[in-house]
């Protein structure tokens, strides 16, 4: 590695800088965002009416699994990855990550996977169709050749989310100043903490469960083949048993950054810190015992049944502390409603739709109605558009200001807020009517009794994307220049009077930005 001041490219190849590693994850994750954004554009410009319009259903069905692939391994988690980079080692005081080689290394070999994976489209027999969950043995007696470069550029994902959580793990356990002990930390550093356990506990299942796709598709073994006396449900089991700790892993980080921004506009310290930290772990803990409610129609024993039914609406009770928290760090504090605000008070509202939703599925005789329709589809976007998306959005507006020393348009945060908020409702609400009635997920075509909510859905759609635009141009301009942002930027946004205190520093992170 070359000595001394690196400029141009070489600064940011070679950097170990946690605040420069952090930007790269950012505008990596929202490239990949805007990616996967047009493909689940031509998936609902495909739906818009029913009948053939736009697109070949082969190439249909490579979109929704390349959608799903990308935003969940592209979108989310690099960009909370992103958000541990900059926020973690500042909120403990700690001068960098504990590795910062390994650091620059977990990036760099994201942008390589994902090029890898996308070039699939452009291999013979297309890329992979067989919806993002991958299900065996779709997706190795029947899927295309491109599929082993699929499993490679899984495997490397998993080796950077490892690599990633390990340093998160080491920083936060390690280096944090004197004085800080565990339960003084910010949540959003709890969160992560939590966060990193589970992606260390479960990445190495999906490596486990891709190598045996690659072992039935080239070395003739039959894990998943049951003419060879395998098993198709044992892929299920597998890829579930890593996929619901999965869905947490996308959404701890954002309850962490959710409680970080309500006691700051609500100018009153979070209610009820060390509940929300218990809380935080039991999460964690029953997310990797109630895998099987993914699977209630696969013919298992009742007894499996009602186990996974109690389990997974017992999530619903540490979440609901969580929910109870935030409002009641809200109750008659001084609010304000700056852009960050307006995300987490819409994360809170969405994300409880999304969890009510969830309880719904929970119920295995219902679940063998909502199975596999487009209520499911309802159901995780309200769970990962307002609870991922929104909270890295809010987090991005709420630490610009102090990642930059500049300040960004307010007004243009408020458009953009209120067109995606818009959007996101017109493109996910109607998809529960749609479902409940009977219509099928994964399709290219429907009954004509489904096209009035389905053109809704796709005016919400192209209304969302649009939204994301206004939010490229607001930050790329915060980020050149403009206004200077104040010491204390959010300690007091329009200069009212206060009689409640401001929380301390330590706790909301909102002094001084760091123009260094």
């Amino acid at each position: 590695m070359a000595h001394g001041p690196q400029s141009g490219f070489k600064r940011w190849l070679f950097t170990t800088n946690h605040k420069d590693i952090g930007s790269m994850y950012l505008w990596f994750s929202f490239a990949m965002f805007l990616l996967g954004g047009c493909m689940a554009l031509v998936i609902r410009a495909e739906l818009f009416e029913p009948g053939l319009q736009i697109v070949q259903p082969e190439f249909f069905n490579q979109m929704t699994t390349m959608h799903g692939l990308i935003m969940v391994f592209g979108a989310v988690m690099p960009a909370f990855v992103g958000l541990a980079n900059w926020m973690i080692p500042m909120m403990i005081g700690a001068p960098d990550m504990a590795l910062p080689r390994m650091n620059n290394w977990s990036f760099w070999i994201l942008p390589f996977a994902f090029a890898m994976l996308f070039s699939t489209l452009f291999m013979e027999g297309g890329a992979p169709n067989f919806g993002w969950t991958f299900y065996a043995p779709l997706s190795t007696e029947y899927a295309p050749p491109s599929t082993t470069f699929f499993i490679f550029s899984i495997h490397i994902m998993g080796a950077s989310s490892i690599m990633g959580a390990i340093n998160i793990i080491a920083t936060i356990l390690n280096m944090r100043a004197p004085g800080m002990t565990l339960m003084k930390m910010p949540l959003f550093v709890w969160t992560w903490l939590i966060t990193a356990y589970l992606l260390i506990a479960v990445m190495p299942v999906l490596a486990g469960v891709v190598t045996m796709m690659l072992m039935d598709i080239h070395f003739g073994t039959s894990f998943f083949n049951a003419a060879g006396g395998g098993d198709p449900v044992l892929f299920q089991h597998v890829f579930w048993f890593f996929g619901h700790p999965e869905v947490y892993i996308m959404i701890l980080p954002a309850f962490g950054i959710v409680s970080t921004i309500i006691p700051t506009f609500a100018r009153k310290p979070l209610f009820g810190y060390s509940s929300m930290v218990y809380a935080t772990a039991s999460i964690a803990f029953l997310s990797f015992i109630v895998w099987a409610h993914h699977m209630f129609t696969v013919g298992m024993p009742i007894a499996g049944e009602l186990f996974f039914m109690y389990a997974t609406m017992l999530i619903a009770v540490p979440t609901g502390v969580k929910v109870f928290n935030w409002v009641t760090t809200m109750f008659r504090g001084a609010m304000t409603f700056e852009t960050p605000m307006l995300f987490a008070v819409a994360f809170v509202i969405l994300f409880t739709i999304g969890g009510f939703s969830g309880l719904m599925l929970a119920i295995a005789p219902a679940d063998f109605q909502y199975h596999d329709t487009y209520f499911v589809v309802a159901h995780f976007h309200y769970v990962l558009v307002p609870g991922a998306i929104f909270s890295i959005t809010a987090g991005v507006y709420y630490w610009l200001p102090k990642w930059t020393g500049n300040m960004y348009n307010e007004t243009m945060g408020k458009v953009h807020f209120w067109l995606a908020f818009i959007g996101l409702n017109l493109t996910f609400f109607p998809m529960h009517f749609v479902g409940l009635a009977g219509m099928p997920r994964r399709i290219p075509d429907y009954a004509l009794q489904f096209a009035d909510f389905n053109q809704i859905s796709s005016i919400g759609a192209f209304l969302f994307g649009a939204a994301q635009i206004v939010f490229l141009f607001n930050v790329v301009r915060t980020v050149m220049g403009g206004k200077k942002a104040t010491d204390e930027v959010w300690d007091n946004p329009q200069g009212l009077e206060w009689t409640v205190p401001s929380p301390a520093p330590y706790h909301t992170f909102s002094t001084p930005p760091a123009v260094r």
